[in-house]
C-alpha cells in the first residue's frame, strides 16, 4: 500500500501496490502525478528520468489493466470526482489530456472559467490548488498537434491563457517521434510550463531528437501467424483500387511507418501500414511490433485483448520523445532553489534518523546533543 501526505502531513489517497515496498522506497529526485495516464507511457518517461509518481487517473477498465501489469498498482478513476485536496504533494504534473471546446470568454470571466465542464479544467483546478509553498513546479502535456488549430485557434488561446494565468510561464513545441529513435512519422505538440516565481528567468529548451533514424525493417518479426488479413477482404477491399494503398512494408523497407492509430484493428486501406507476411501474405502488425513503434519495451506487459491492445498502443505516446521532454523538465527543475525546501528535506531526515540512525549520524544532524 503506498500512502502519501500533504504538507500538512495528512493522509491523503491511498494506492494498493503489487509491488514490494523495498522496490518503491528508493530515493527519487522530484515527485510527479500522472494524469489521463492510458497504459503509463508517460510514466515510464519520469520514472526514468528520476522521477517518483505519487498518484494516477485512468478511468478506462482496460487501460487500467495494462497500467496495473506493469506499474503494480491500479490507477485512480474519473478524475472530476477526485477533490484536489485529496491527491498528494507534487513537483511535476504530467497529463495526455483529451482535446475539448471550450466556452467563449466573457468581458469579466478569465481563461479559467471557459474551461469549465471539460477535462482540461481538472489540470488547472489540481495546478492551481497545489502550486502553493513548494508545490507543483512544473507541468508536461501532450497532445495532437491539430490542438493548435483547434476550433480556429480558439481552443489552444484558452488553455495558454489559462496556464499563464495561474502563474506558470508556458513553452510548447511540436515534436516528431520519429526524431527518437522510434520507426514511425507520429508528431504531437509538447506544453511544458513551470511556475513563474521559481525564478526570474525561466528558459525552456526542447530536446532535438536524435540524427539516426530507425526503420522499421529492424523490428519485423517474420513467418507471423495469427495476424493475417484474409485474401478475400484483400481483394474484396485493401487492393480494389490500383492507387498505391495501403502501405506495405517487409524486411527491407527503411522506412519510418504512418502514425499508429487507436483503429488500426479496423484495417483501413487508406491511412494504416501492413506487413508482407504471414499465411495470406498480408497482415498486421504485431503486439511486439507495436511496442517498437511507440517506443515501450519489449517485456511491456499487455494483459488485454488484440483489439484492446491496438487501441492502448495507437492512444498512446511515443516513450523514448516523452523521456526526452521529461529529462530535460528535470534537469531544469535542478536549477531553482525552493525557499524552505532544505529545511523541509532536513527535518524528514532528522526525523527518519531520530528513529533509527546511529548516534553518530543523530548527533550530526542534532537529533541528540553531544551533552547527554
Amino acid at each position: 500500500m503506498k500512502k502519501h501526505t500533504n504538507g500538512n502531513g495528512n493522509s491523503l489517497i491511498m494506492t494498493p501496490t503489487l509491488f514490494s515496498e523495498d522496490k518503491i522506497k528508493s530515493k527519487k529526485d522530484f515527485k510527479f502525478i500522472d494524469l489521463f495516464a492510458g497504459i503509463g507511457g508517460i510514466r515510464i518517461a519520469f520514472d526514468k528520468a528520476g522521477g517518483e509518481c505519487v498518484f494516477s487517473s485512468e478511468w478506462d477498465t482496460n487501460c487500467q489493466k495494462t497500467y496495473q501489469a506493469n506499474f503494480g498498482e491500479l490507477p485512480h478513476g474519473d478524475i472530476t470526482k477526485i477533490d484536489e485536496k485529496d491527491i498528494p504533494d507534487f513537483d511535476v504534473l504530467a497529463a495526455g489530456f483529451p482535446c475539448q471546446p471550450f466556452s467563449s470568454i466573457g468581458k469579466r470571466q478569465g481563461f479559467m472559467h471557459a474551461t469549465q465542464g471539460t477535462l482540461f479544467y481538472d489540470i488547472l483546478r489540481i495546478l492551481k490548488h497545489k502550486k502553493n509553498g513548494s508545490g507543483a513546479k512544473a507541468f508536461l502535456l501532450e497532445n495532437v498537434p491539430g490542438l493548435t488549430t483547434h476550433d480556429d485557434g480558439k481552443t489552444f488561446k484558452v488553455i495558454i491563457g489559462a496556464l499563464e494565468d495561474i502563474g506558470y510561464k508556458v513553452f510548447y513545441k511540436i515534436l516528431n517521434g520519429s526524431d527518437f529513435g522510434v520507426p514511425q512519422q507520429r508528431k504531437r505538440i509538447y506544453i511544458v510550463g513551470f511556475r513563474k516565481d521559481l525564478s526570474d528567468n525561466i528558459n525552456f529548451e526542447f530536446p532535438e531528437g536524435k540524427v539516426d533514424k530507425a526503420y522499421i525493417s529492424d523490428y519485423l518479426e517474420e513467418n507471423v501467424d495469427g495476424y493475417s488479413i484474409s485474401e478475400h477482404l484483400q481483394n474484396s477491399y485493401l487492393f480494389k483500387k490500383d492507387d498505391g494503398r495501403p502501405v506495405l512494408v517487409d524486411k527491407n523497407s527503411k522506412v519510418q511507418v504512418k502514425t499508429l492509430v487507436s483503429t488500426y484493428h479496423k484495417i483501413q486501406r487508406l491511412t494504416s501500414t501492413f506487413v508482407k507476411d504471414g499465411p495470406t501474405g498480408v497482415r498486421l502488425f504485431t503486439a511486439n511490433e507495436c511496442k517498437a513503434i511507440m517506443g515501450f519495451d519489449k517485456d511491456f506487459i499487455i494483459p488485454v485483448s488484440r483489439t484492446q491492445m491496438y487501441r492502448q498502443m495507437g492512444n498512446s505516446v511515443v516513450v523514448p520523445a516523452v523521456s526526452a521532454v521529461a529529462k530535460a523538465i528535470a534537469n531544469k527543475l535542478k536549477e531553482f532553489k525552493i525557499p524552505g525546501k532544505e529545511d523541509e528535506e532536513n527535518e524528514s531526515r532528522q526525523n527518519t534518523i531520530g528513529n533509527s540512525g546511529n548516534i553518530t549520524e543523530r548527533i550530526a544532524y542534532g537529533v541528540l546533543s553531544t551533552e547527554s
